[in-house]
């Protein structure tokens, strides 16, 4: 199984309404659980978002980066460290713009094509869900 693979099964199990699963497959074996919902409150603290964007760019029908799994949203490699981009950075295809934290694996998300972020929907250490907006971008 690819880490692809993976990744989309993990997606696929946090969106369902299982709370537990087993797969055996061969030699690989992988078991997943969902954790009770909790009150308690967030281990990081939530940063502000980004600074606003400018207005063409906050339209709702702007395209938006989206999670690939359910996990928590980091803006930065680090908690000390600048965050990947901010409102009004032209990125690369490809270019690493924020982490998604799931099951304590960091998978990082990439700019899907040149363009110049719009907006970031997501403060630094908020839980985002399957294919939630994480950011606004305008393609270049």
């Amino acid at each position: 199984m690819t880490n692809q693979e993976l990744y989309d099964f993990m997606a696929r199990f946090d969106a369902s309404g299982l709370q537990k699963l087993k797969l055996s497959q061969g030699d690989f074996q992988i078991e997943m659980e969902k954790a009770a919902p909790t009150a308690a409150a967030p281990a990081v603290p939530a940063a502000a978002p980004s600074p606003a964007a400018p207005a063409a760019l906050r339209e709702a029908e702007a395209p938006v980066i989206a999670a690939p799994l359910v996990g928590t949203f980091y803006a930065a490699p680090a908690p000390e460290q600048p965050p990947f981009v901010t409102a009004g950075d032209k990125v690369k295809k490809g270019q690493t713009v924020c982490l998604i934290e799931a099951m304590k694996t960091m998978i990082e998300v990439p700019a899907p094509c040149d363009c110049v972020i719009g907006e970031v929907l997501k403060a630094s250490g908020e839980l985002a869900a399957f294919g939630e907006a994480l950011m606004r971008y305008k393609p270049c």
